[in-house]
């Protein structure tokens, strides 16, 4: 496993972007301001809520509205984005069936700015008529459980399942130490693999908001971007406010390793991070908010790599029980493919 950090907050999601300023609670006012905005209460319990961390990058058609021309960096607050503690997002239309197998993979754009790009998939809880077994059942988390996945990336750019925590035949502590987290491999599969009649796939923009220092930060502590889309709202937040919990993030990017680079990430439930393939932030299992962060140069040998060259970093988050969903990303990598092309 690679000497991974933790942090008491905060993951760097590389691309331009990253420090991350605090923000407050409230129900997700959007406004148009420089980054930062109310983006709703809450932080992970114990339960095992999603931070969203976002899979998928830039490379779409980045907004014009306060951009710098130089680089693509976007001082302010696009228009039509949800404003969030710090950053905001957009969610865009259905993905059509099928393309999120690959929607997200990085897509040839060199002009990569501080708006990344993710595919998320609504899901229906275990509860629910047609619900996944692994989202809002009985399974649960006080802390992290590592091992889920295997520690290279598939060759289809899928995290590879390798749970011993099954339901019905968890492994002992301290192997599985609160028990089931998974149901079964072939249940696993369909978190990031569009599936009719099981999931919802959208793309989803992330606005990483300019932080002093060269960092780039998004911060939502009431991560709900799918609420009123997909399946519909099917459960309760700590305020009481009904959401669209159960749902996955898949994001795929590349960037420039020329050393000094971090990655901070901050949220729950399950969140993993690939660098050149390599595992390297596992937050795997149901539990409350967590973080982690990467030094790339303390890293790079595990990593298998090398300033100057260009690497794919891939993430993938799921939120799968209410009743709070958190997540940040703090970067300060220097993305050089974004992803797809959003539709105009």
């Amino acid at each position: 496993m690679l000497p991974v950090r933790i942090l008491v907050y905060a993951w760097l999601l590389s691309c331009a972007a990253c420090s991350a300023s605090s923000g407050g609670g409230g129900s997700g006012n959007s406004t148009g301001g420089g980054g930062s905005g109310n983006g709703g209460a809450g932080s992970g319990g114990s339960g095992g809520t999603g931070g969203d961390i976002s899979v998928g990058v830039g490379g779409f058609n980045i907004p014009d509205a306060g951009a710098d021309d130089a680089g693509g960096i976007i001082e302010t607050l696009p228009a039509g984005f949800l404003a969030t503690e710090v950053g905001g997002y957009k969610l865009g239309a259905p993905t059509s069936e099928g393309s999120g197998n690959d929607a997200g993979a990085p897509g040839g754009n060199e002009e990569c700015g501080n708006v990344l790009v993710a595919v998320v998939r609504d899901f229906k809880g275990r509860s629910e008529a047609g619900g996944h077994p692994d989202f809002e059942g009985p399974l649960y988390g006080n802390d992290i459980t590592k091992g889920l996945v295997e520690p290279i990336l598939g060759a289809d750019e899928k995290p590879v399942y390798a749970s011993k925590c099954e339901e019905g035949n968890a492994a002992p502590p301290p192997t599985c130490p609160f028990g089931p987290e998974t149901t079964t491999k072939a249940n696993f599969d369909l978190w990031y693999r569009d599936t009719t009649n099981v999931n919802k796939p959208y793309l989803l923009q992330l606005w990483l908001a300019p932080q002093p220092g060269g960092l780039f930060t998004f911060q939502s502590l009431s991560f709900f971007p799918l609420d009123e889309a997909g399946w519909g709202n099917s459960g309760v937040d700590k305020a009481g406010v009904i959401r669209n919990f159960s749902f996955t993030t898949e994001l795929h990017t590349r960037f420039q390793y020329n050393g000094g680079e971090t990655f901070l990430f901050e949220g729950d439930d399950d969140v993993w991070v690939f660098i050149n393939g390599h595992l390297a932030v596992d937050l795997g299992g149901l539990h409350p908010k967590g973080s982690t962060s990467v030094v790339l140069d303390a890293s790079a040998e595990q990593l298998g790599i090398m300033k100057g060259n260009v690497y794919p970093l891939d993430l993938f988050h799921a939120e799968r029980h209410t009743p709070e969903s958190t997540f940040r990303i703090d970067t300060n990598l220097s993305f050089v493919d974004c992803g797809p092309e959003v539709p105009k």
